[in-house]
């Protein structure tokens, strides 16, 4: 699992090296970045967990799915305990912006293509139970956190989102047993398999929009790096080593446990006037990192899963 995870994130270096060579020579521009990320956001991740789920119906998978939310559940509540533990000073204008970057991963752009090339269809069907949770918890727990207090109205958007509304549309499909026509199934995993690049070359675009050495620079970073890509994942380690889930299920919560903070801490801070710079600087750095700590937290799990 070690080399395979390794083998796969230097692929994706590579990617997402390509996409910041992009930026630097001019070949995408900012409004150019913004409009691949919505199309990766509204169109290819939904239509790749679609296809996911286009499978015969097996109670095996149910109850693994099952299990799986349970799994994505206590994992999310388990890495809020920390960040509220590790992230208290509030006095610090930051302090909620580091909670949410200690919680909520990039489970998206980068758990889907990783999962996806390492574990197949089925990793990455137990994949959206973790990122259903982080979508509720995101526009509840992560809400509060962004606005000062929770709004229920706000809730609806959260619900409503592109992945959201993908799996509740993959579940019917595959509760039902309606299998898309051939054609239409071989164009839309066509648009699936654009899944990895187009998550790798957003990473890249971000990360050539960053100012490198302010990051670098900026020791409260490197907490939050710290945090969210060894000490959460390494206590999502101990509780799955703990429970009684197979490897099957722990991988996924696992990985999508240990991926870099989300790009959703940047469209937040930007909503609800937080330090939206400062976000995007700990979404660059934490995607870049993610490259060697992945493979460390997958190192360690191979003693214990």
């Amino acid at each position: 699992m070690f080399i395979l995870i390794f083998n796969q994130l230097v692929k994706m270096l590579i990617i997402l090296i390509v996409g910041i060579v992009c930026v630097r020579i001019g070949l995408v521009s900012k409004e150019g970045s913004k409009t691949i990320s919505n199309l990766l956001l509204m169109l290819v991740n939904p239509i790749l967990i679609i296809m996911v789920y286009q499978t015969d119906y097996d109670p095996i998978l149910v109850k693994g799915l099952l299990f799986s939310f349970i799994a994505a559940f206590i994992s999310h509540i388990l890495a809020i305990l920390v960040s509220k533990l590790l992230f208290r000073d509030k006095e610090d204008p930051n302090n909620m912006i580091n909670q949410f970057a200690a919680v909520y991963s990039n489970c998206g752009f980068i758990g889907i293509p990783l999962i996806n090339s390492v574990l197949g269809s089925e990793g990455v069907f137990y994949l959206t139970a973790y990122m259903t949770v982080f979508n509720i918890l995101t526009w509840t727990h992560g809400l509060s956190l962004m606005k000062g207090h929770f709004d229920p109205k706000l809730l609806k958007e959260g619900l409503t989102a592109p992945m959201v509304i993908g799996t509740f549309i993959a579940m019917i499909l595959f509760f039902t047993q309606i299998h898309i026509p051939d054609t239409i199934a071989a164009s839309m995993q066509y648009i699936a398999d654009m899944n990895t690049p187009l998550a790798m070359m957003v990473a890249g675009f971000s990360v050539a929009n960053s100012d490198i050495k302010k990051i670098c620079t900026n020791v409260q970073i490197y907490r939050i790096a710290l945090t969210k890509l060894i000490i959460v994942p390494l206590v999502v380690l101990l509780f799955l080593w703990i429970a009684p889930f197979n490897a099957d299920i722990a991988y996924p919560t696992l990985i999508a446990s240990a991926c870099p903070t989300g790009t959703t801490i940047t469209m937040m801070s930007i909503r609800f006037d937080k330090n939206a710079a400062y976000a995007s600087e700990i979404f660059s750095f934490t995607t870049v990192l993610s490259i060697i700590t992945i493979p460390l937290i997958i190192f360690i799990a191979g003693f214990l899963l």
